[in-house]
């Protein structure tokens, strides 16, 4: 009796792990059954929307997409504290008003600096050193630093409906890389880690390093020459140069992916996926799409999205859980 209970509890427990869902942070919705329909479809032998395995690539934007970008993107987050943090090894700097701005926690008038300021709160933070020693400065960031409204460290915040899609879609042969407007160095810290996506599947805005010979052997110093900003119409430009393939699946949230979406859809071998994170949960994240608190506008891609048949991912509707509890537990 014993063994007959314990072959059925053994039997129960396999059952149960063969038949444990993927997508457990979704809700059982349209969105959630469009996604699993064309993984299906397209790994599916035989059929005709059938995709060979070297050619599943896919592409996600970082942004809003994988982790929060309101009300600020981490990135920006990372300058705004590295210049405080440096602002004592140059007092040359005081006499700069963008750097004052920065210093007292003046966001507006950083704002107005537009992109020009932007470039130049970059130079100061993002070139000069080594690409070890940046590496460096954004680890030491993510040790010490917290979201002030989930009090997590960044890189506890992937959207965890969003880990399990990419989980799902390599557990089915599937190629995922991050194409974003966020820096390529400042991704690839901690682009393993939060996403199981390596260093070299990471696309971003970049400049050109110096290559040089030192006593102890090599160095690449960051610089700001050929500075390449990789959003909107450069994303497919990126993909290009960095993949060597068209992709058959975009994964975005906002006007800034709309061609990466575009170029994908319009590949001429294989049906296509596209999808928009339209974020609509004040409570749990941010709800914002023509009117976002920094970036992330989402305006022109809706009416597309809907002629195109994409997937709209309703945050608040679609989404169980927006972060994983067991390492950003909701306040």
């Amino acid at each position: 009796m014993k063994k007959t209970l314990l072959a059925c509890t053994l039997m129960l427990g396999c059952s149960t792990l063969a038949h444990a869902d993927p997508l457990s942070a979704w809700n059982d919705t349209a969105a959630k059954h469009s996604i699993e329909q064309w993984v299906q479809n397209s790994t599916k032998q035989g059929s005709d929307t059938f995709i060979p395995e070297d050619q599943r690539y896919v592409v996600f934007d970082n942004d809003g997409t994988l982790w929060p970008e309101a009300p600020l993107t981490f990135q920006i987050q990372f300058i705004l504290d590295e210049v405080k943090r440096l602002a004592p090894e140059h007092p040359e700097w005081k006499q700069d008003p963008l750097v004052n701005a920065v210093l007292n926690n003046d966001l507006k008038t950083v704002v107005k600096a537009g992109d020009k300021g932007l470039l130049k709160l970059l130079a100061m933070t993002h070139s000069g050193m080594t690409t070890e020693d940046f590496d460096k400065r954004v680890a030491g960031w993510l040790e010490t630093h917290k979201d002030s409204r989930t009090g997590c460290r960044y890189d506890q915040l992937a959207y965890q409906p969003m880990r399990q899609l990419l989980d799902y879609l390599r557990e089915n042969g599937f190629k995922t890389w991050i194409v974003s407007g966020g820096g390529i160095d400042f991704m690839r810290v901690m682009s393993q880690k939060m996403y199981g996506i390596p260093p070299e599947q990471v696309v971003g805005s970049f400049a050109l390093g110096e290559f040089s010979l030192t006593d102890n052997g090599t160095q690449i110093r960051k610089t700001m020459t050929g500075a390449f900003n990789d959003d909107a119409a450069n994303k497919p430009v990126a993909i290009h140069l960095f993949m060597g393939h068209r992709p058959v699946a975009a994964f975005g949230n906002s006007d800034g992916d709309l061609q990466m979406l575009q170029y994908t859809a319009a590949n001429p071998n294989y049906k296509t996926f596209g999808l928009l994170v339209h974020h609509t949960d004040a409570a749990r994240e941010y709800a914002y799409d023509s009117h976002p608190p920094a970036s992330g506008k989402l305006e022109a891609a809706l009416p597309v999205a809907k002629a195109k048949g994409w997937t709209v991912v309703d945050m608040k509707q679609d989404w169980k859980t927006v972060f994983d509890p067991a390492m950003c537990p909701a306040k």
